[in-house]
């Protein structure tokens, strides 16, 4: 009796370690950083969650989430741009809710019909399409873009409420769109592969009634490998009220998040990449 009371504690360990909402990056879903090294903890929130987001059975980018501003401090992937048509279908994260429900990210329609979660449960846990309603000024900002992923199922994916942040409106649709379509086209010439972190700094405003937080800035940095000898890496940060971009060094962004977030030295990637 102890025996099978003892595989089954196995078990539910096991299936909770391959879950979706992870305790590590480095043990579940390492390939979308650097040398599999994630930013370091200076990042971290009070209350975060580490999210491998899962579409139909695979891994597409990893996020960290902020469970009481309800929005991403970062997402991390593969810049791997292509064409194709921009998803309509927005989702969010059932295990925010808890590890018993599906791995995958799923429509607010499926888990309030199929498995029977309220509306208010699913609210508690993170942002819902409703928290997006009517706004001035702002609309939903991707940090993974779906532009940046060259088939359906990858921007599909970026289309989760957990990759979303209120951004303003001018920024989303001008130097920022600028910045992912035309600038990282640019940089990543003769690139192999480049690593891409995207985040948001929590600011002192809310949308939805002080349930989702609005940024005071967004940024983005990339550590791009050529070859085994060459890796090269910049960066941008925008105001989120400003229809500006700015280009920086990955260290000169790193010490501009060290003083924003104020938890210590930010490191986004491993020491392999250039800071200057």
């Amino acid at each position: 009796m102890l025996g099978l009371l003892l595989l089954q504690v196995l078990a539910s360990c096991l299936w909770l370690g391959h879950s979706e909402v992870v305790n590590s990056f480095e043990t579940s879903c390492p390939q979308f950083f650097f040398r599999e090294i994630p930013p370091n903890e200076a990042l971290e929130p009070q209350k975060p969650a580490r999210i491998c987001q899962r579409y139909k059975n695979q891994y597409y980018f990893a996020t960290l989430y902020d469970r009481k501003m309800r929005i991403p401090v970062y997402s991390a992937y593969i810049y791997q741009p292509g064409p194709g048509k921009r998803p309509k279908t927005w989702l969010v994260e059932p295990q925010l809710i808890g590890p018993t429900y599906p791995k995958t990210m799923e429509k607010e329609w499926t888990l309030l019909n199929r498995y029977n979660v309220t509306l208010e449960k699913l609210s508690q846990s993170q942002a819902i399409l409703h928290d997006y309603k009517n706004l001035t000024g702002l609309n939903r900002g991707h940090l993974n873009p779906n532009g940046h992923h060259d088939d359906y199922s990858s921007r599909m994916a970026t289309f989760t409420l957990t990759n979303i942040v209120p951004q303003d409106e001018k920024l989303n649709g001008g130097a920022w769109n600028n910045y992912e379509q035309q600038t990282m086209i640019r940089r990543t010439q003769g690139c192999t592969t480049t690593y891409v972190i995207v985040g948001a700094v929590p600011g002192n405003n809310y949308i939805a009634k002080g349930r989702v937080n609005k940024p005071s800035h967004l940024w983005s940095a990339a550590c791009c490998v050529v070859d085994n000898n060459y890796i090269k890496a910049w960066a941008v940060i925008a105001e989120n009220d400003r229809n500006q971009v700015q280009l920086l060094t990955l260290g000169e962004l790193e010490d501009m998040l060290t003083e924003l977030y104020g938890r210590g030295q930010v490191s986004l990637f491993d020491s392999g990449c250039p800071r200057e």
